[in-house]
């Protein structure tokens, strides 16, 4: 009985030791189990998945915790954390008992090969690194230089997945026409390193945040604008601790300030109701709220309604943390839950500013038969469609 005591104090000591430091914090409420969003649906995880409990098998070291799939459950979405009244780092505290299984060889099946692919290309996607900047072809991008302002940083969903490529390429046509000064160094880069390190694959994500860095200082960059809340998350939180201090803003940030100050207008009329879903790492954790809201409100013709469940409150649509790659049953899926938030307001289009959102909510849509009533699509894209008389 006390060397397993001892086992587990050792092991309790070790999670606290890789960033879990707020774990004696929580006091077991429940108020993150009860704001959880597994609540919201059935099935087999939501019935074994409980945050306040896997806080406290943390300060046990683990002891007894038998199911270590149900570990990677956790979309990161924030919800609970933002809500403690002790202010616990609730996804800190799980990335690190996550890196206590990935240390020791424990990853789920079906992550195995986005971390493989992380390893051997630099993205999750299982792209070719020759590949990465195929997206761009025909754009005219200008490669980024001590003369660029900003670099915009494309995330890897975006570079090699085809229905995320419009995103990009949207966003790049928006820059362009509001004068901004910007380039890529989209070949020479690697993922940003957010999600796996969200998997507890400390060490991986070290590789790429410092391979990122070293590229970015050595060509003078400064500030950053990224395509995804992921990046923009992993840029300004987790980036400066390694050496890479920039100032990060997400497009949407840029955009709005631009179309202030008179550089960006639109003139094509939608004359549609439109709805946005706060994606949980530009709302929650980076508390950007007002700029996407101001761009689609701005566009002549729409009809704006806000869902029940929004900014700070929003619903995740369950892609952090490693859930894009998940496979969950239809009728167990958050996203399926924000398209039915959206028909239920009577909205033509739902609008979201997130690469990951994008994947999670179009396949819920089409999974609920939806798409006839209900348009989902990315911000970029719709300020296109209105940036043309």
């Amino acid at each position: 009985m006390e060397e397993i005591k001892s086992v587990s104090l050792e092991m309790k000591d070790y999670i606290v030791s890789s960033g879990a430091e707020t774990l004696s914090w929580c006091m077991q409420c429940g108020l993150c189990t009860n704001l959880c969003p597994w609540r919201l649906v059935p099935g087999e995880v939501s019935e074994a998945f409980n945050i306040r409990k896997m806080q406290r098998l943390g300060q046990l070291g683990l002891e007894g915790f038998e199911d270590e799939e149900i570990l990677f459950a956790c979309a990161t979405c924030g919800m609970c954390q933002s809500n403690c009244p002790r202010k616990v780092e609730i996804i800190n505290n799980v990335r690190s008992m996550r890196n206590t299984t990935v240390g020791a060889g424990f990853l789920p099946a079906h992550l195995r090969p986005i971390a493989g692919s992380i390893h051997a290309n630099g993205n999750p996607w299982s792209g070719e690194k020759e590949k990465r900047a195929e997206w761009q072809e025909g754009l005219d991008i200008p490669a980024f230089s001590e003369d660029t302002e900003y670099l915009l940083y494309v995330c890897c969903t975006s570079c090699y997945d085809t229905r995320s490529k419009k995103i990009a390429k949207s966003i790049v046509s928006l820059l362009k026409e509001a004068g901004v000064s910007f380039g890529v160094l989209t070949a020479e880069e690697n993922c940003c390193g957010e999600t796996i390190r969200k998997l507890g694959d400390e060490e991986l994500f070290q590789k790429l945040a410092e391979s990122n860095i070293k590229l970015f200082n050595s060509k003078g960059v400064k500030k950053i604008i990224t395509t995804s809340p992921h990046c923009l998350y992993a840029f300004k939180k987790d980036y400066p601790d390694y050496g890479g201090e920039y100032e990060v803003v997400h497009y949407s940030e840029v955009l709005s300030k631009l179309m202030k100050e008179g550089k960006l207008t639109f003139k094509g009329e939608v004359g549609k109701k439109v709805t946005f879903h706060d994606p949980c790492y530009l709302g929650r954790h980076n508390e950007v709220y007002d700029a996407p809201r101001e761009l689609i409100q701005a566009i002549p013709g729409v009809e704006f309604v806000e869902l029940e469940r929004n900014k700070s409150k929003s619903l995740c649509c369950a892609g952090g943390g490693g859930r894009v790659w998940a496979e969950v049953p239809m009728g167990q899926r958050f996203g399926e839950l924000r398209i039915t938030d959206a028909v239920e307001k009577q909205a033509d289009v739902l609008v979201t500013a997130c690469p990951y959102c994008i994947l999670m909510l179009d396949d819920a849509c089409a999974g609920l038969e939806k798409n006839d009533v209900l348009e989902v699509m990315e911000m970029s894209e719709l300020l296109c469609s209105a940036s043309k008389p």
